[in-house]
Formats: C-alpha cells, sequence, structure tokens
C-alpha cells in the first residue's frame, strides 16, 4: 500500500505540532519517522492510522483519501510501546484478538485462526509460547507477540511507535535486525517512530528526519548521514565538532587556519560554522597546512573497538573529539598533556542564518 501525505498541519490550542508535512511512502517500504521529543513523528505517525485528526491536508492510501475515514476503515496494524497486550489472556488468545472479535461473517472459522496464529507464532519464533501469559514472557518476547497480533489481521499497512524503546539495548539490537528480516518476508508497507538515530540507521529503507513539526530531510541511512541537509540533521545524527570562523570566498577562516568551502565561493564575510565528525580528522604531530588547528591532548579513551581522544583547542576553551582504530591509536601512541595538530579529512560548512526556522 501507497501512503500519500500532502500539506498536513496540526495544532494542540495554540502549539503546532506539524506545520505543512508532505510526504510520499511507496509499496513495501520500511521508513522510519526520526526525531527529538516533540518534533512531531508520534502524531504524524497516529494520523496516518487514524488515531489523530487532520486541520489541513490530505492522507490517502493507494490513492484514496482517507482523511476523515475512522481507524476501522483504514486496514493498518499499530504496535505499541507498552505492547498493550491483554495480561489475562495466553500468547495465543492475545494474537488471535483481533481476528476472533471480526463481524461473524467476516471471522475465519476456530481452525483457520488456529492454523493462523501457529503460523504467526512460527513467523515471529515463538513455537512453544502459546499457552503463557504475557507476565512469563521477557520484554523482547512480548514485543514480538505484539508484532504478531498486528499482523494476524494481515493488514496492508504496519506502523510501529517506538517498538523497542523500553527494551534494554542488547535485546532492541537483537530485534532490530529480526524486524529488517521479518520485513522482507511479508513485505508490507511499514512505518516505525523512533528518536534512536542507530535503530533508523540501522533498520529503515528511508528516514524522515523531524523537528518542531516540520521535516528536515528524507533520505536513505546513508544518504542523510553522509549528506546532511543542515545543521540540525548533522547534530542530531551523532558526534560532531564545531568550528566557528569567517567565510570569505569559498574560505573559513579561524584566524589561525583556514579550510576551503567550495559551495560558499561567492560569500563576503559571513559568520559560518564547520561540522566535522569525530571520525573525519587526523591527528598529527606537526603542522603541515594551513587547516591544522594546535591541541592538547586531554583524555584518552577506548569503547569496544574504537579509541576516543579529546583534545583542548590551544586557542579556546573548546573542546575537539577524535576517533581512531586499534590501529590509529597504536601508530601515534598519544600521551595526555602532548601538543598535536588536528586536520579535517572533510568539513560541511553551513550559514547559521540560511536555516533559521
Amino acid at each position: 500500500m501507497t501512503i500519500e501525505i500532502s500539506n498536513v498541519t496540526k495544532h494542540y490550542g495554540s502549539f503546532e505540532a506539524l506545520k505543512d508535512i508532505s510526504l510520499n511512502i511507496p509499496k513495501g517500504e520500511l521508513v522510519a519517522l526520526l526525531g527529538p521529543s516533540g518534533s512531531g513523528k508520534t502524531t504524524l505517525l497516529r494520523m496516518i492510522a487514524g488515531l489523530e485528526s487532520i486541520e489541513e491536508g490530505t492522507i490517502s492510501f493507494d490513492g484514496s483519501d482517507l482523511t476523515d475515514k475512522h481507524v476501522n476503515q483504514r486496514d493498518v496494524g499499530f504496535v505499541f510501546q507498552h505492547y498493550a497486550l491483554f495480561k489475562h489472556m495466553t500468547v495465543f488468545d492475545n494474537i488471535a484478538f483481533g481476528l476472533n472479535v471480526r463481524k461473524k461473517r467476516l471471522r475465519p472459522s476456530k481452525k483457520e485462526i488456529e492454523v493462523k496464529v501457529n503460523e504467526l507464532l512460527e513467523l515471529v519464533k515463538l513455537s512453544g509460547f502459546a499457552k503463557r501469559y504475557p507476565g512469563q514472557l521477557s520484554g523482547g518476547q512480548r514485543q514480538r507477540v505484539a508484532l504478531a497480533r498486528a499482523l494476524a489481521v494481515e493488514p496492508q499497512m504496519l506502523l510501529l511507535d517506538e517498538p523497542f524503546g523500553a527494551l534494554d539495548a542488547k535485546v532492541r539490537k537483537e530485534l532490530r535486525s529480526w524486524l529488517r528480516k521479518l520485513h522482507n518476508e511479508i513485505n508490507v508497507t511499514s512505518v516505525f517512530v523512533t528518536h534512536d538515530q542507530e535503530e533508523a540507521l540501522d533498520v529503515a529503507d528511508r528516514i524522515v528526519i523531524m523537528n518542531n513539526g516540520k521535516i528536515e530531510q528524507i533520505g536513505t541511512p546513508s544518504e542523510v548521514y553522509d549528506n546532511p541537509a543542515s545543521p540540525f540533521v548533522y547534530d542530531f545524527l551523532g558526534n560532531v565538532n564545531l568550528f566557528h570562523g569567517r567565510l570569505h570566498k569559498g574560505k573559513l577562516n579561524l584566524g589561525y587556519a583556514q579550510f576551503d568551502a567550495p559551495d560558499y565561493l561567492d560569500a563576503m564575510d559571513k559568520n559560518a560554522v564547520g561540522y566535522v565528525r569525530p571520525y573525519q580528522l587526523n591527528i598529527e604531530r606537526e603542522k603541515k597546512s594551513v587547516d591544522a588547528i594546535a591541541t592538547k591532548v586531554y583524555f584518552i579513551h577506548s569503547i569496544g573497538p574504537k579509541w576516543h581522544i579529546e583534545l583542548k583547542r590551544e586557542d579556546s576553551d573548546t573542546y575537539v573529539e577524535v576517533e581512531l582504530n586499534k590501529a590509529e591509536h597504536a601508530q601515534l601512541d598519544l600521551t595526555v598533556g602532548e601538543v598535536v595538530y588536528v586536520r579535517p579529512k572533510e568539513m560541511k560548512v553551513f550559514i547559521p542564518e540560511d536555516f533559521v526556522i
């Protein structure tokens, strides 16, 4: 099912939760709505489901306008963050619930329901758990039951609201991989809300990054991470070092260092900021070029296979973070207090006034 969202706006009193949102989601795509709290991502998901009204704009499924249609007329499966399972029902009965409450003329036979539920239990890797109750399951198992229940009614679209938000990090990672494989098997159009950047980058076909009720950028995980469209996207998708300076004819000047800014060849004396991720910086013991910045090693620590080096800039009270792999760290053999130079491998320059919302 294709989802078409056109010029959708939503207010809660004087607060504008969504501002003229337009988005097309092709059939079979797995899309993440990513953003901080209050960005509007859950409101948009609930509008797609029919759980929130629309003030302006339209939402269509396969070209059919469903803007004013009730949730029961939208053929969607919805998975909540906190499972919303019926505690007094077994796993089997939870999954079968949506089928059992159908009108009699549409309700499958008991045998058909049994076959369907057992197929779903196999699909979500919970065969043998049919007679257990939610209280006897782990958080990850409960979330899989919730997903099986949503799939039981064979929806044309699957909507998930922070599906792994209540789980610990290891279980979240396992379920992310499982959801990606499951989506490839069932090939149903899916939209999930998350504030976890790694989760969105790991699972989604495309990511819709939202901020203050607007869409900042839409693209594949590699597109939004490697080519951020705005300072917000750059900052939101992982750690970043900021270098404030003056932009003049394609050069960002910090007084003691100068960086190329080829996107701004016509700029004349404008305040600008250079964005550089920690892994995009080289550390050198000698100043070899005008784009090298003098720093002093402040702190060295490892996180798994990576080493994080914190350096204090010699010209200010600001700090720079550099990420090295084990081989790079071993070769440099840095010590705390040592003076070294950092040089960007890549830098993206933005003029702040161009991105005022």
